[in-house]
């Protein structure tokens, strides 16, 4: 408890004190070379380095932040290594005019000699974001090489093994390392020699049509089906139909003369069954008229069992020839047809005609799908731009021109989880101007912290965005920055940091681009004091931001 009435204590100097301070910070545990030899006063009476977040006990000395809270970690009852006072919680107090002091010490670059550049050691983290001779990691997603923030660029488009280059035969985007494989295996404009060895040059996905008409392709001669089993190139297919000319027309002949015997033997067949026909015919119509002598007789004769057996076994007779005549005329019925070829061709002739018809509806099929098509992409596109109107309509009505931003952070533990694992970093508000034709401003927030706050804080900062009316306003921005977490409890115990803009650095100059790099407070709240539950900085998963701009002295135009 003790311990935490401490850390309560030194956030409490935190806010108190903020109002007069400046958004500056450094990594405590960095191995610092000052341009000139660091003084006593700004060392830390604990760990002997230089002090950070200074705080200053009863006994007059100083301490950095974290080790003033580790002594009385360590020690029921702290005492100062120096002078062994009892360190008393409400004699420590927050020292912002050593801070100031330490803050503005000049250091050399880590990269000296190779940089030159000498910086106070509160804008050390900043300098090291843009120094030419800082070792960074190559952009492109694949390669892990390090390289000097100045050679970046020349890695990235002639040396990295993972930069993209355009295709020179199909002008697509590979990647430089698998560019030759993508030539050689992919590239459908891949120049490639005839597979028949034919001496051209053919695109790769032009192979198949080419090899339709290649002089040097193997292909079956014109009167295989005639009995010719020669395979020759088609460059002297002409030569060897004119050599062999004896030889296919004495094939067709024989062809022809094989179809004339198999024609006239089935013509024969045809004759004899026919002629069987006529004479079962025959037999049947005998059969009818003695069926009709008998049943005369019947009437007359008075041996009625003789004449019934008699006329039973006529019935029988006439019956089996009867099945005898239907087969033979279904059976020539089916030679006939074999030979019979009218039905055949109008059957095909139908088929050509429903062919045709068909093509004629798949040609207007592919009509109605090519507007169809059409149809989608306009559609695609009035979406898109009713998507866009409504996001810039939504924008515009929530945009401020008082110089005021209340930024409200829904899904906290979501949006922090994916700062964690390294897909969303860093969110940003929705801009806010000083006036209708002010400067265009934003706010960046770090949910798993920036810098010396990454893990273990939330990292707020202030970004000047370019504008529709910067060529009107007075550069660089100078304004002084209040930025605020809010308590929801209604107790108004916030969170502020306050600081003014600096005009040498390059936060704050005119945008070149869209957006000056982010100025603000990598630690500017901890995830331990903002997850708190004895505290409301967080409700249903929400917290609220508040970034206001000092117009004082600003005019409007």
């Amino acid at each position: 408890m003790a311990s935490e009435e401490l850390t309560g204590l030194s956030n409490s100097f935190v806010r108190q004190n903020s109002a007069s301070g400046i958004s500056l910070d450094f990594e405590p545990d960095a191995d610092y070379h000052f341009v000139e030899t660091l003084e006593e006063r700004y060392k830390c009476a604990y760990c002997h380095l230089v002090l950070h977040n200074p705080h200053q006990t009863g006994c007059g000395h100083r301490f950095c932040q974290h080790c003033i809270i580790s002594l009385r970690e360590l020690n029921a009852v702290p005492t100062c290594p120096v002078d062994k006072e009892t360190i008393k919680v409400q004699e420590v107090f927050k020292d912002n005019c050593c801070k100031r002091e330490v803050l503005n010490l000049q250091v050399f670059c880590k990269n000296f000699p190779e940089c030159n550049s000498k910086i106070i050691l509160g804008r050390y983290q900043d300098h090291l974001q843009q120094c030419l001779f800082e070792s960074v990691l190559c952009t492109n997603g694949e390669c892990c090489d390090q390289i000097l923030r100045k050679d970046l660029k020349d890695h990235l488009s002639l040396h990295c093994k993972f930069r993209e280059e355009i295709c020179q035969y199909c002008n697509q985007y590979v990647v430089s390392m698998n560019l030759k494989n993508h030539e050689k295996n992919e590239c459908p404009d891949f120049p490639v020699p005839c597979l028949h060895k034919c001496s051209q040059i053919i695109l790769k996905k032009e192979m198949d049509k080419h090899f339709s008409v290649c002089p040097e392709a193997e292909v079956d001669c014109p009167y295989k089906q005639y009995g010719c089993p020669v395979q020759i190139k088609r460059g002297k297919l002409v030569e060897h139909e004119n050599a062999a000319l004896r030889e296919h027309m004495l094939q067709i002949l024989d062809k022809n003369s094989k179809l004339e015997e198999q024609i006239s033997d089935l013509y024969k067949s045809l004759e004899f069954k026919e002629i069987k026909i006529q004479q079962l015919a025959d037999t049947v119509k005998k059969c009818e008229k003695d069926f009709r002598q008998f049943a005369q007789l019947l009437g007359k004769n008075s041996n009625l069992m003789v004449n019934t057996q008699t006329l039973a076994s006529h019935i029988d007779k006439s019956a089996w020839l009867e099945t005898q005549v239907r087969q033979l005329i279904q059976v020539s019925n089916q030679q006939q047809s074999k030979f019979d070829l009218r039905p055949l061709l109008e059957t095909i002739e139908n088929i050509k005609q429903k062919i045709a018809f068909m093509e004629t509806y798949d040609q207007r099929l592919v009509v109605l799908e090519g507007q169809s098509t059409e149809h989608d992409v306009h559609i695609s596109i009035h979406k898109a731009q009713l998507n866009k109107n409504e996001e810039r309509f939504k924008l515009l009505e929530g945009t401020c021109y008082n110089g005021k931003l209340i930024w409200k952070i829904m899904d906290y533990k979501m949006k922090k989880k994916e700062a964690m694992e390294g897909r969303i970093v860093s969110i940003f508000s929705q801009p806010f101007y000083t006036s209708r034709c002010g400067y265009r401003l934003c706010a960046r927030a770090y949910l798993n912290g920036d810098g010396s706050g990454k893990g273990t804080h939330v990292s707020l900062y202030f970004v000047v965005m370019r504008g529709e009316f910067d060529s009107l306003l007075p550069w660089p921005f100078k304004q002084k920055v209040t930025l605020m977490l809010l308590d929801q409890s209604g107790k108004k115990n916030h969170i502020v940091e306050v600081f003014r803009a600096d005009p040498n650095s390059s936060s704050f100059k005119r945008p070149d681009g869209e957006m000056n790099i982010a100025s603000g407070c990598p630690r500017f709240v901890a995830h331990a004091v903002l997850e708190n539950a004895k505290n409301t900085y967080v409700k249903d998963d929400t917290l609220f931001m508040k970034v206001v701009v000092d117009l004082t002295d600003l005019e409007e135009l």
